[in-house]
């Protein structure tokens, strides 16, 4: 059957909004209503004020994150927050593919091993009695990012107020600062001519500094990588509070995973179309998608799909025992665009579990808060389990 984006299953609209209300103050109810409605598909519509589809099949996902010339960046949503709005993020093919060649050795595997101990030297110490999992995480993804990125010499206090506006909800993350990225700017340029003048050093500005655009592409890594990290490090450690026989260094790997695949911070990715699409659902309908559809996939679907994940919304870690299906666990994206930062997050985040002695949760508001990442609502209030209450 051939039909347009018209056809498409979607959520309920509200009268002279559509569903922009909505995507506004509770976008997971809302995508979760639209892949209910869509489950056969794979694909369903959503009224953001411009053509908008919303796919989270393996085929989507693989399509979307694959053609990168039918699928671009420039139009997405990363344009409208300043901290995404540049560098690698934001380029297109052709252009895409010989600059992140060029910034990637920096964030590489090898390359991570020199940041390992400088990374673990700044991680806070574990507070006495009651703490909260978010504050701690994310002090320490501020030390540990200050640490990877600028040998701890960024001016911490600025660094913090770069950052915070990041975690919260929308519209605040998309707020114009041209006084604070001015006062960011100029701390990098000092700390890059220290590193071009004196060279040496094998911090990530050191790498980055010499390169075309390499102080662009330090000031947006480091916002990308500041608040994922955050959340993720946080849930990992709620959850670990809850299931103590997953707290060991050899299953850390899979409890990170298993915390991405829940929680992935970026929950939503996004497109848009280049050329009119002619797509086919999972359920065997040929739908046109129109140039300059805001083509949307979601991590947070596919990686709580039932069709694909077996008991999708439970935490789970041995189910890592296993490859998980092809294109269907994305917490960093995937193909030639995966995420720039994901060996810098795994190596901060699980040298930080590594710290941590065995934890009970006190108290907590885990319920999901979407915002440019995905967080807990928080505080998560645990504390450190004592012997006779692992019984």
């Amino acid at each position: 059957m051939r039909t347009d984006l018209s056809a498409l299953p979607e959520p309920p609209t509200r009268p002279g909004n559509g569903h922009l209300q909505d995507w506004a103050l509770h976008p997971l109810a809302l995508i979760e209503d639209g892949a209910t409605r869509s489950a056969a598909g794979g694909l369903f519509r959503l009224r953001l004020g411009i053509p908008a589809v919303v796919g989270f099949s393996p085929a989507w996902n693989r399509a979307l994150l694959t053609d990168l010339h039918t699928f671009r960046s420039a139009g997405s949503f990363s344009k409208v927050v300043p901290y995404l709005a540049g560098g690698v993020i934001l380029t297109d093919a052709p252009a895409h593919a010989p600059r992140r060649g060029m910034v990637n050795p920096g964030f590489g595997k090898r390359h991570m091993e020199t940041l390992r101990e400088r990374v673990r030297s700044v991680l806070p110490a574990i507070p006495s009695g009651e703490w909260d999992a978010l504050a701690w995480a994310d002090a320490a993804a501020l030390n540990m990012l200050n640490a990877a990125y600028f040998s701890g010499e960024f001016d911490s206090q600025l660094l913090h107020a770069f950052l915070a506006p990041l975690r919260h909800p929308f519209p605040i993350p998309a707020l114009p600062r041209p006084l604070l990225f001015a006062r960011v700017d100029a701390e990098l340029r000092r700390l890059a001519h220290k590193r071009l003048t004196t060279g040496g050093g094998d911090d990530l500005l050191a790498l980055l500094a010499p390169l075309p655009g390499g102080l662009e592409e330090t000031r947006v890594s480091l916002a990308a990588g500041h608040d994922t990290t955050t959340h993720a490090l946080a849930w990992a450690v709620w959850h670990l509070a809850y299931s103590p026989e997953w707290h060991t260094p050899a299953d850390h790997p899979a409890v990170l995973k298993e915390v991405l695949r829940l929680y992935p911070p970026g929950w939503m990715g996004s497109r848009r179309l280049s050329r009119d699409l002619r797509w086919t659902t999972s359920d065997g309908q040929s739908v046109r998608l129109p140039r300059g559809t805001l083509a949307l996939y979601s991590p947070y679907l596919s990686g709580r799909d039932v069709a694909l994940w077996p008991h999708a919304g439970e935490f789970r870690p041995q189910r890592w025992q296993a490859a998980p299906p092809a294109w269907a666990y994305l917490p960093f994206g995937g193909g030639e665009r995966i995420c720039l930062g994901m060996h810098l997050a795994h190596l901060m985040i699980l040298e930080a579990l590594a710290t941590l002695p065995a934890l009970e949760p006190v108290r907590g508001k885990a319920t999901p808060r979407p915002g440019v990442t995905l967080g807990p609502a928080g505080p998560l209030v645990v504390r450190e389990r004592l012997k006779h209450r692992s019984a």
